[in-house]
């Protein structure tokens, strides 16, 4: 029989791999999301085809996150397990095994990881996000500016060492996969958002 610490890191590997926005457009438009718009299959480019699928892509990400690390405190894992069920959920994401290894950002998917393993800190970071957002209306710079806020959040929150460990390398998994992003924004051709457009 499997190991509960083996199992959640499983779980939390196949769950955070479910690509809900390429299967949301291959649904409804029968075309790869990946060659549309950004090429990226969250949440933000999914909104851009459609704003009810691309909702559901936040929230099915998100949950598939939040539940990596419920299943943890089901199995009985102390908080050292959540935390690493939270950056694997993450890395399952953006390493999905559906779609060759090539997957999303991790952005949705490391919201709700958070939210299930320190809520105070998430719910400030999603503060920072929307204030980053409207400010420059870039989503990108969002995402960045708000995951590298959640570690120093969680610490000042008193997160235990675990979730600041994992925290921080969730949080470095997420930006480091938004290096065009930071090239774009620092060259100054970075798309802003604006709902309802097709590409």
């Amino acid at each position: 029989m499997a190991r509960p610490e083996l199992l959640i890191l499983l779980t939390a590997y196949l769950l955070g791999s479910i690509p809900f926005g390429y299967i949301f457009v291959r649904y409804t438009e029968g075309k790869d999301i990946r060659t549309l718009g950004s090429g990226n299959i969250g949440a933000t480019n999914v909104f851009r085809r459609g704003r009810m699928i691309g909702a559901l892509t936040f929230l099915l990400d998100a949950g598939k996150g939040y539940l990596a690390v419920a299943v943890a405190g089901w199995l009985g894992l102390g908080i050292e397990w959540k935390a690493a069920a939270a950056a694997v959920a993450i890395i399952g994401h953006i390493f999905t095994i559906w779609l060759r290894f090539k997957g999303g950002k991790g952005v949705s998917t490391g919201c709700g990881a958070f939210l299930a393993l320190w809520w105070p800190a998430l719910l400030t970071t999603l503060v920072v996000f929307l204030v980053i957002a409207a400010l420059t209306r870039y989503i990108s710079a969002a995402s960045i500016g708000a995951t590298a806020c959640f570690p120093i959040l969680a610490f000042l929150y008193g997160a235990p060492l675990p979730v600041l460990f994992w925290g921080i390398i969730g949080s470095l998994l997420i930006i480091a996969r938004h290096h065009q992003n930071i090239r774009r924004l620092l060259s100054g051709t970075e798309r802003k958002f604006a709902s309802g457009t097709r590409s």
